[in-house]
């Protein structure tokens, strides 16, 4: 088989596996469905590997596959870019996504929408593919929607509950919001270069450097222009600050597609959109400056948040949202390989915790509330250790993946000498003491202490009333007391009369190998990918076709280089770093407050309420999203419906020209009475009346 037909069966074939399981599902029935998608994707799998090693070898391919349209002397095409940045992420999609298709096979056995959930996450693979594979800004344009329209259909399946509509159509619209500012972006390249094709456009950037965007009246340099509304597209795909509201909510999928968006495809688009587009954004410190304290922000203040959630989803979730902010504060600071070096790492662990959650909350009869769990060590050990490997290398533990790919975005942005690096260095440093303190919480509370599951709880499933949680009770403090409970409700499509939480006396145990196969197939490149990796793609020179770094920014980064004498010793030297130093204070902290006492979590919120009221709020970013926007727009519809509409409309224009004309009509018809004088009377007085008009304007 000859490489180009392999780039073409790369997205092909989980197109196939969406269509065969879409539209031939209840023919093919379950096991083919499954089979059939999960093998076409291992088919992905393999020739993005076969690709792989060409790409190695110097074999690059840019060029058109198809032409789409012609119009106005500008054709766009459907083509494939394959280098080394474009096949990194074409294993990290496939692997991953292989994976979760796997593990969809005991999570999703009983879900009577089987086959229309293969379909969508083999449909899933394949945007993120076509994302990930363009040559030109209209196919990225393509994949970057059709992977928000998919995500719509996965975060809403169960399409019955309203929370799941609720949050898909807030995923939804919030995206909509950051791709109006990406297609600005693109509408402004097209019609600054007079084409969409990255090559011509990357290639005539210098000429352009200078030049002011053509916006009104706004003095703004126009490679400034066109990388910052290109960044707000993907602040909305990445979550970032403050378009990053409708991550958490996502969690109302069922699980695998929360591994699924949330490690290696959807929230990476952005992140990989602006590593494709450095040789434009190297032009433009202003814009790297505002897209390295976009995601200060974000990684710092979203895993405050984290601190607080109780439902075990969440808190990945967020999780996710603060490692978003790290990678783009990578690429502010010009550190694009290490922010892609990041993704591949997170893609791995993140998809190893948010499997491994769903292997819980499948072992506690999708009660996902981590306060009625605890001990689950003893019943679900490979669930344990594998959750283990993933929340090491969460925090960057040194020798697990996380570490290297964390520990060089740091170091990254304190050899930076861009405007803000100083405070994004602050905020990277002190959130992995935040990372760490949410995820060891998370993980003493659901693995260790005592067993808090089996007994009765509130009816939102909160906390339990006996002696025995304590724990449980006193993590109110930093865990949300009497919030919301936000579980996935798998089981509300399976039966309806399964519940929610073991049933009293009940006792969890390990789930099936679907299950736990996947995980054990992820923790080994969580923890070994980043030793293997690291000097290649940050130090070899991986990139050096597929991302450009301006001669003043590699200086910058040369520091960095300059200090890494293997990945060994980086490991070894980095045990008596500040960040290590914070990450073991975050683990200790955590046990401390949630193994042995309990009761300071308590004190700490009865002392400082008022910022435990502010996270369990998030900020009030979705009240004021409801009240401003949602609101807003409600209100603007009340004014139209009632102004516009009945007033307007209904009120003048229709009903009021019909009732002007009954009302001249029912004057005229006086003079229709029949009378001969009464005829003469109205000629006389319309003669006058035209002659006075006459002599006035004469």
């Amino acid at each position: 088989m000859d490489i180009q037909t392999l780039y073409l069966l790369v997205p092909l074939a989980p197109l196939l596996g969406a269509i065969l399981a879409g539209l031939f599902g209840n023919w093919l029935g379950r096991k083919w469905s499954h089979r059939i998608t999960i093998a076409l994707v291992g088919v992905s799998l393999y020739a993005s590997v076969r690709i792989f090693m060409s790409v190695l070898d110097g074999h690059v391919f840019d060029g058109p596959v198809y032409t789409w349209l012609t119009s106005g002397g500008t054709s766009f095409h459907v083509g494939f870019l394959i280098d080394r940045l474009t096949v990194t992420m074409m294993l990290v999609v496939t692997s991953v996504s292989l994976m979760v298709h796997i593990y969809t096979i005991g999570y999703m056995q009983e879900d009577p929408g089987y086959q229309r959930f293969f379909s969508y996450i083999s449909l899933f693979t394949f945007s993120m593919l076509m994302l990930v594979m363009a040559n030109n800004f209209m196919q990225l344009f393509f994949g970057w929607e059709a992977v928000g329209l998919v995500s719509y259909l996965l975060i809403g399946f169960w399409y019955t509950r309203p929370t799941a509509i609720y949050a898909n159509l807030k995923a939804f619209l919030v995206n909509r919001v950051g791709d109006f500012g990406f297609l600005l972006g693109i509408a402004l390249v097209l019609m600054v270069f007079g084409s969409l094709n990255y090559a011509d456009v990357f290639a005539n950037v210098a000429k352009h450097a200078n030049d002011i965007a053509p916006i009104g009246s706004l003095h703004v340099n126009l490679i400034t222009a066109i990388c910052v509304l290109l960044f707000i597209g993907a602040m909305g795909k990445s979550a970032q600050f403050p378009l990053h509201v409708w991550l958490p909510d996502s969690m109302e999928g069922p699980t695998p597609i929360s591994a699924l968006i949330h490690a290696a495809t959807m929230v990476t688009a952005g992140i990989f959109m602006v590593a494709r587009m450095s040789p434009m954004f190297e032009f433009s410190e202003a814009a790297l400056s505002f897209v390295m304290i976009i995601g200060a922000i974000t990684a710092l203040f979203m895993g405050f948040l984290g601190i607080i959630q109780n439902d075990i989803k969440r808190v990945i979730a967020y999780s996710t949202l603060s490692q978003l902010g790290y990678m783009t504060v990578a690429l502010g600071a010009s550190a694009y390989s290490a922010a892609i070096f990041h993704l591949m790492t997170h893609a791995f662990f993140k998809a190893l915790l948010f499997l491994a959650a769903g292997s819980v909350i499948i072992a506690m009869h999708h009660d996902q509330d981590i306060r009625n769990m605890g001990g689950l060590r003893k019943y679900m050990p490979i669930t344990w250790i594998t959750s283990l490997i993933g929340s090491l290398a969460l925090i960057g533990t040194p020798f697990f993946s996380g570490f290297y790919s964390k520990d060089s975005i740091i170091e990254a942005v304190e050899y930076s000498h861009l405007p803000g690096h100083t405070i994004a260095y602050i905020a990277v440093v002190a959130g992995v003491f935040v990372t760490a303190f949410y995820s060891f919480r998370m993980y003493f509370l659901v693995f260790h202490g005592a067993e808090r599951f089996g007994k009765e709880h509130h009816a939102t499933g909160s906390r339990h009333t006996d002696a025995a949680a304590a724990p449980a009770h006193a993590d109110a403090a930093l865990a949300g007391g009497d919030g919301e409970h936000v579980g996935d409700h798998d089981d509300e499509e399976v039966s309806a009369d399964h519940h929610h939480g073991l049933a009293p006396g009940e006792k969890p145990h390990e789930t099936s190998w679907v299950v736990t196969l996947p995980l054990v197939l992820l923790a080994i490149p969580s923890v070994v990918i980043g030793y293997f990796a690291i000097e290649p793609m940050l130090f070899g020179g991986y990139f050096r076709e597929a991302i450009y770094v301006s001669a003043a920014h590699a200086k910058d980064l040369e520091e960095l280089r300059e200090e890494f004498h293997g990945a060994f010793e980086m490991a070894l030297h980095s045990l008596i770093s500040l960040p290590f130093l914070l990450a073991l204070a975050g683990v200790v902290t955590a046990w401390f407050f949630y193994m042995k006492r309990p009761d300071i979590p308590a004190a700490i919120q009865k002392r400082f309420q008022w910022i435990y009221t502010v996270l369990d709020n998030k900020y009030y970013f979705d009240r004021f999203n409801d009240w401003f926007f949602a609101g807003g727009a409600r209100g603007a519809s009340r004014f139209l419906s009632k102004f516009g509409d009945k007033f307007l409309i209904d009120g003048l224009l229709v009903n009021g020209t019909a009732g002007l004309v009954g009302k001249i009509s029912g004057i005229v018809r006086r003079f229709q009475s029949g009378y001969i004088y009464h005829y003469a009377f109205t000629m006389i007085t319309g003669v006058f009346v035209l002659l006075t008009i006459r002599n006035w304007f004469e």
